[in-house]
């Protein structure tokens, strides 16, 4: 094992969590997770990491832990298990990655701080890729302490980890991005069924788009082509838990009284692309609720 590696626990194993946990092990840090999945624990085992049975379990074998959870009830949940395994012998680190509202994090924060442990709030910019160091950019809200050694950790699975502020400042910043994605991929589904509706091939805009320095962007040259081919899966982000992080957007701004004219208008095509059956689907598929409207039905996902 090298000198640098670590023992690192994740708790959360799922779509973001697996990719994180693989690139520590192949970073050389020593890997625990748990999930409640057995299929999830399988994969961190084939990663070369350990599956534990427990959250418990992981705090008490790990320095640090990483945190990727799916609701506020699941962090709760992680902060109760982790008072159970009892005060760390030496100060522990949580990193908390998950895309939860704002007082949750600020609530689990004070919890595990009575714990002896320090919580660095750490929300991931950035979809399920093999290449996460690549594209990932993770924002730091905590202690400049905290955060240093967030991000020299992170440096196995982000392209960057910034502190962008104290502790709360990485979630507002994953919101505002996370806002403007919303509507980025309705924007180029609708820009895509207007091509088509004109009789210009799609893959022809995003040809001439997608590199443009005036308008082309990450999210364009990832989102379209999923779009042009009209196949959404595997999903980079799945539809139904795009629909939670819209929602937290939206509490988020509602508690702020900043008004969201264009966010508002892109919630019904998630809403529609559910009941399309899409939840499944990447969030390109906003396409086809958009084909659907002009009666081109898909020929599958």
């Amino acid at each position: 094992m090298k000198q640098s590696s670590r023992r690192v626990g994740v708790i959360g194993l799922g779509t973001m969590g697996s990719i994180i946990a693989r690139s520590l092990v192949e970073a050389g840090h020593e890997v625990f997770g748990h999930d409640p999945a057995p299929a999830c624990r399988a994969r961190l085992r084939r990663a070369g990491g350990q599956a534990l049975a427990s959250n418990l379990e992981v705090a008490r074998a790990a320095e640090v832990l990483i945190t990727s959870l799916p609701s506020s009830a699941a962090l709760h949940g992680v902060v109760d298990d982790l008072r159970q395994a009892g005060a760390p012998p030496a100060r522990q680190l949580v990193i908390e990655t998950s895309t939860l509202p704002l007082a949750d994090k600020l609530a689990a924060a004070a919890a595990l701080r009575r714990q002896g442990r320090a919580m660095v709030d750490a929300p991931i910019s950035g979809t399920a890729m093999q290449t996460p160091h690549q594209t990932w950019i993770m924002y730091l809200g905590g202690t400049q302490a905290a955060c240093r050694e967030a991000a020299a950790l992170a440096r196995a699975f982000t392209l960057d980890a910034p502190r962008v502020g104290p502790l709360g400042a990485g979630m507002k910043l994953k919101l505002a991005a996370n806002h403007l994605v919303a509507i980025y991929n309705v924007a180029y589904a609708e820009m895509v069924t207007l091509c088509r509706r004109m009789g210009l091939d799609p893959a022809v805009a995003l040809q001439h788009m997608g590199h443009s320095p005036y308008i082309g962007t990450g999210a364009m040259r990832l989102r379209v082509p999923f779009m042009i081919e009209r196949r959404y899966e595997p999903a980079t982000m799945k539809i139904a838990l795009w629909q939670k992080d819209m929602q937290v957007i939206g509490e988020m701004a509602r508690a702020v009284h900043c008004p969201t004219p264009l966010l508002d208008a892109c919630a019904p095509i998630y809403t529609a692309a559910m009941a399309l059956g899409l939840g499944e689907a990447d969030t390109a598929a906003t396409a086809e609720v958009l084909a659907r409207m002009t009666g081109n039905d898909a020929p599958g996902r």
